[in-house]
């Protein structure tokens, strides 16, 4: 399943041996976060928790940073973890500028996160 719009989409990759992905590719801004925000209440937070694959996001404005921060308290809410991926440049500036750096879990790319999820899991 992919959430479109004509610049935005939002791809589902479950796994049954690492964390549920949600591919996010195109502009987050306050059209699109609404799919986004529907796409991580459909997530299931289990114990591989979510992985955000940003690395195909090409801007994201304050709207797009309100879902990821909601999605982080729906992740400490159902005791799993939430993890952004491939986070460019550009974007790490303004989460590291607002402090965001400092809650979230981040990977260079899905297959660290992969990694990361799996080594901790007992």
């Amino acid at each position: 399943m992919s959430v479109p719009d004509e610049t935005f989409t939002v791809t589902p990759r479950p796994s049954a041996a690492g964390p549920y992905v949600l591919e996010v590719s195109g502009e987050l801004d306050h059209h699109t976060a609404p799919l986004l925000a529907e796409a991580v209440n459909d997530a299931p937070f289990g114990p591989y928790g979510v992985v955000l694959d940003l690395s195909g996001l090409t801007f994201c404005d304050s709207s797009g940073i309100t879902v990821f921060v909601s999605a982080h308290r729906r992740s400490r809410d159902q005791g799993s973890q939430l993890s952004l991926a491939g986070v460019a440049p550009a974007q790490m500036r303004i989460l590291r500028m607002v402090g965001l750096d400092e809650v979230f879990t981040f990977h260079a790319g899905v297959d660290e996160a992969f990694r990361a999820a799996r080594s901790s899991r007992p």
